[in-house]
């Protein structure tokens, strides 16, 4: 085989990227296709590679006879001795044929097919290569300009800058370098076309994860970016951790990390702004760099809202040809009205108060647990004496409201295994901790005003004995006292008369 055919098997396999399994099959299939053009068959066709894949030759295989009858497929006893003397009849034996002998326009076809195939194979391994490579930065360099589409040399591939995706501002010349954001793949008759962009602003994205580490490892997030390109960006974004500024994190120490992408996109302003789910917080942080004195909410559902500046800050918040102002819509996805103080002083809010109480009156608020946990028995007040709740409940008396009952009759001093003191301290608790909404009835042992607690004047008997009860609620009184303690009702102490 030619050397010339061993080359062009190395170029393929190492500047083409096509496999060596791709180029052995193609070739393989190429000479015996030719073979079977020039003897009929190609099914004694045997196709060699060399083992470093640097030359190739096929062979006839024919079975040794006394007497041929077919000479494609067999060959004399005689004629075999002379390529090998020690071969036998009925053995095999190759014989090396010669690609130049085979029919010519035999040939021509089977070139013109491998070359094909080749092609398409090229094209498979380059397509699978970049397919996983949408939405990547690739970098290339101009090439040239046909009809406003700028063409970039990629190396295996080449690049397409459409006029549409390209930014405004810039110009290029040739042998100029190209950093640009894959964003489609075609598949023309030479190869594939990756389809680039400039103006997209995943583009920006993708280039602040290349300056900003935080951004890449996630620590920070880009909640949205909107561009005018060639002229202004805007990127929300907020932290995933408190201890992380991420406007700081992305404008870098003095301004470093985003003047490097302010001059991958040739001078294009950017407004790094945070991100906040407060609606009104985060169309004042959007209208940056303009000093947003007040937002106010004007329809939520239909998403429009008033931004209030001062004079001096008008213009800034609006932008050129209203571009700040737009960019801020689209970031918030919000209509903002831009007005000034003195503008708004002359608008009739009273509407819009109006329709904002109104929505804030009907709202749905989402249910939330209550604060108040459900009491009903003794045992379950905070720090019972659990030993005083298995007496109550031994009594009877298991439930607070049978409790409270058996205080204001005084049933409670039957309780045997119970001290004034034990008694005292479980009402302490109700009053702290239960609060009786029931059928609008008021907790009786919680303390009153003195306008809202009834008067109740009460004789006690004074007798020999040395302790006294209140006569409403049962409590331990003394005979310096004039009030219970516990329920409030005032009394005063009557010598007994016999």
């Amino acid at each position: 085989m030619p050397s010339d055919m061993a080359e062009a098997i190395r170029q393929l396999t190492q500047d083409k990227g096509i496999s060596e399994e791709s180029v052995r099959q193609t070739i393989e299939n190429t000479l015996k296709a030719a073979y079977k053009r020039t003897y009929g068959t190609s099914d004694n066709a045997i196709v060699k590679f060399a083992d470093d894949m640097s030359d190739v030759a096929v062979y006839s295989r024919k079975t040794i006879v006394d007497g041929v009858y077919d000479p494609v497929t067999e060959i004399e006893l005689e004629d075999a001795l002379k390529l090998s003397p020690e071969c036998e009849i009925g053995d095999e034996i190759d014989i090396l044929e010669d690609p130049k002998k085979f029919d010519r326009s035999a040939v021509s076809t089977g070139k013109q097919a491998a070359h094909q195939a080749l092609n398409e194979s090229f094209k498979d391994n380059l397509y699978n290569e970049y397919k996983t490579k949408v939405g990547e930065i690739i970098i290339g360099y101009y090439q040239r300009e046909h009809n406003g589409n700028i063409y970039v040399d990629l190396g295996k591939v080449e690049g397409i800058l459409p006029v549409k995706y390209q930014s405004p501002r810039e110009k290029y010349e040739k042998n100029d370098r190209i950093k640009a954001l894959i964003v489609d793949l075609k598949r023309t008759a030479t190869g594939l076309q990756l389809v680039l962009s400039r103006s997209d602003p995943e583009f920006v994205r993708s280039i602040v994860e290349l300056e900003v580490p935080e951004v890449y490892d996630k620590t920070i997030e880009i909640q949205k970016i909107v561009r005018d390109a060639g002229y202004r960006t805007k990127i929300a974004v907020y932290s995933n951790r408190e201890d992380v500024d991420p406007v700081g994190a992305c404008v870098g120490l003095k301004g470093v990390r985003i003047q490097n992408v302010i001059r991958e996109l040739y001078g294009e302003k950017i407004d790094v702004l945070k991100y906040d789910p407060d609606p009104a917080v985060f169309i004042k942080n959007a209208l940056s760099p303009a000093e947003v004195i007040k937002v106010l909410i004007l329809d939520e559902e239909k998403r429009q809202a008033l931004a209030i500046v001062a004079e001096s800050q008008f213009s800034l918040a609006i932008g050129k040809q209203g571009q700040n102002v737009r960019l801020a819509n689209r970031l918030c996805d919000w209509s903002i009205d831009v007005k000034t103080e003195d503008q708004v002083a002359e608008m009739d809010l009273s509407e819009v108060e109006t329709h904002r109480a109104a929505q804030n009156l009907f709202k749905t608020e989402p249910e939330t647990e209550s604060v108040y946990n459900e009491i009903t028995t003794v045992a379950e007040l905070p720090a019972v004496d659990q030993r005083v709740a298995e007496i109550l409940k031994s009594a009877g008396i298991e439930d607070i409201e049978r409790f409270v009952e058996a205080v204001e009759d005084g049933s409670i001093n039957k309780v045997s295994g119970l001290t004034k003191t034990e008694i005292d301290a479980v009402s302490r608790l109700i009053n702290e901790s239960v609060e009786f909404v029931e059928d609008g009835t008021e907790d009786p042992l919680a303390e009153k005003t003195e306008e809202e607690k009834p008067v109740q004047h009460q004789s006690v008997p004074v007798t020999a004995e040395e302790e006294y009860f209140c006569p409403e609620c049962g409590a331990k009184i003394t005979t310096d006292m004039t009030k219970c303690p516990v329920c409030g009702c005032e009394f005063e102490f009557k010598e007994d008369e016999e």
